[in-house]
């Protein structure tokens, strides 16, 4: 059985609390198990917070200080997890998609954050926030590009999206900006980074028709599962849902084109887009 995964404490604010943490508890002579015992939390929960995949809370923080003898390091360093650039409910999912190894998601309506363009991104921020300034529009697109970087290692994470056919058919920024984002889609599949189905129409009804959803593995951790609708995410690790959701995303991806197909009528419509484009 492989180690515990290292942190690089540099990394972020969560893998300095990750590694002091574990650094800690094993001075002390503690197991995960015993620790998570008066926090009334598992010990693969500790095991999460060591590793990165899950964030602190300011009432686990207290806790864990008072347990360890830490003299108020936990509470201090916590609230640097609340600095985030992402919206309140993403935040966690976001930090957890960091240190994944595999991310499967179900997309119904839009290109997945990890695999937009900025033109792309730019028309969702747009389209959502129709009011707000252009530096903080500017800000969520920033955002959004920056957790693209994790493609530009080429092996980890594995990621293999399933996306519903209304994304390659709902028109975000127009035709020029659609031919773009389904050609970089098109560019990633090509390369083997990504694996990607589309699920078309005519599969008619599947279990996932009630909202996105993201499956994330990793090295040393349980597995997570994040929902996410209007404004809303939901992030689950308890092991019986997350193998509901493991079903679910094996059914939509079983009834889903195969990656050849998929690729080839993501190909289309892009040219599609790109011909209504020119006639403009």
């Amino acid at each position: 059985m492989p180690g515990p995964k290292k942190l690089d404490p540099s990394s972020s604010p969560r893998a300095l609390l990750g590694a002091e943490l574990r650094h800690r508890r094993e001075g002390r002579g503690l197991s995960q198990e015993e620790l998570g015992l008066p926090l009334f939390v598992s010990g693969s929960f500790i095991g999460q917070l060591e590793s990165g995949t899950r964030r602190m809370q300011v009432d686990q923080a207290e806790k864990l200080d008072e347990i360890l003898k830490a003299d108020g390091f936990f509470v201090r360093n916590c609230a640097a997890l609340k600095k985030s650039k992402y919206p309140d409910h993403f935040a966690e999912a976001a930090e957890s998609e960091a240190v994944a190894k595999t991310i499967k998601e179900y997309a119904p309506q839009l290109i997945p954050g990890l695999l937009q363009t900025e033109p792309y991104a730019r028309a969702v921020f747009r389209a959502g926030l129709p009011t707000a300034t252009k530096d903080i529009i500017n800000d969520l697109v920033a955002a959004r590009l920056e957790r693209a970087q994790l493609l530009t290692d080429p092996t980890t994470p594995l990621v293999w999206a399933v996306l519903d056919e209304a994304v390659l058919r709902r028109q975000v920024g127009g035709p020029a900006v659609m031919a773009e984002a389904l050609r970089h889609i098109l560019k990633l599949a090509r390369e083997h980074r990504i694996i990607v189905q589309v699920l078309p129409f005519h599969a008619g009804a599947h279990m996932a028709m009630e909202g996105q959803l993201k499956l994330m593995s990793f090295e040393d951790a349980p597995p997570l599962a994040y929902l996410q609708g209007l404004g809303t995410g939901t992030l689950h690790d308890e092991p019986a849902t997350v193998r509901h959701y493991e079903l679910t995303y094996d059914l939509v991806a079983a009834g889903a084109l195969s990656p050849e197909l998929s690729l080839a009528l993501i190909e289309s419509v892009a040219e599609d887009y790109a011909h209504e484009d020119q006639q403009f």
